[in-house]
């Protein structure tokens, strides 16, 4: 299963939970399911199974990931000494394009994906155009020399970071530059989500 491209609100009202990674829209007051019809359906009770799933789909569709992408990160993270699922999060929190969003250099994730993938990001002075790509302790991204005046930027910069800077990242407005001070920790996440249940869906 490929990443979503749909509608990001129509996702957002259906997981009903804020995805800062995919768009800074809020779920709003309606509690009906997403489409035309959605206030004459009746939510049944969720069983363990979709609760799981949807936990999952939170992580996926936040991060920007397909199916087979997330799955590696949990059997990586699952070898990983500690908790697995805060250690999945703490890998999808080292991407580049997430570290580029909440660096607030972007709006969100997709759109830092597009910065990186257009080559406007280095990572220790080289061009790195992998969005997946993951930073590690002491490393430093910066915007190009020539991408650093982009309008895009310049109005994120101004609008300030819709997930909030973690205290993982060290952020030099000014120069474009972000320095990666420590490894992220739970609290740096900004999405609302249950990592246990996750784990025990791939755990089944």
């Amino acid at each position: 299963m490929s990443r979503y491209l749909g509608p990001r609100l129509r996702k957002i009202r259906s997981l009903g939970v804020a995805l800062p990674g995919l768009s800074r829209k809020q779920p709003g007051k309606r509690t009906g399911s997403p489409g035309e019809q959605g206030t004459m359906r009746r939510r049944r009770r969720m069983s363990t199974y979709r609760l799981q799933l949807a936990e999952k789909q939170k992580i996926r569709f936040n991060y920007g990931l397909s199916e087979r992408q997330l799955h590696n990160v949990f059997q990586e993270a699952a070898r990983m000494p500690g908790e697995t699922g805060v250690n999945m999060l703490q890998l999808l929190e080292r991407r580049l394009d997430s570290v580029v969003a909440r660096a607030g250099f972007a709006p969100t994730i997709p759109a830092a994906r597009q910065l990186v993938s257009h080559g406007h990001v280095t990572v220790n002075g080289r061009k790195v155009n992998i969005a997946s790509a993951r930073v590690r302790v002491g490393d430093v991204v910066s915007l190009r020399e020539k991408s650093r005046n982009l309008k895009s930027v310049e109005d994120q910069l101004i609008q300030g970071s819709g997930m909030g800077v973690p205290s993982f990242l060290e952020v030099d407005a000014h120069e474009r530059r972000i320095r990666v001070a420590s490894l992220p920790a739970r609290e740096d996440v900004a999405l609302d989500v249950q990592e246990r249940m996750v784990v025990e869906f791939y755990s089944r």
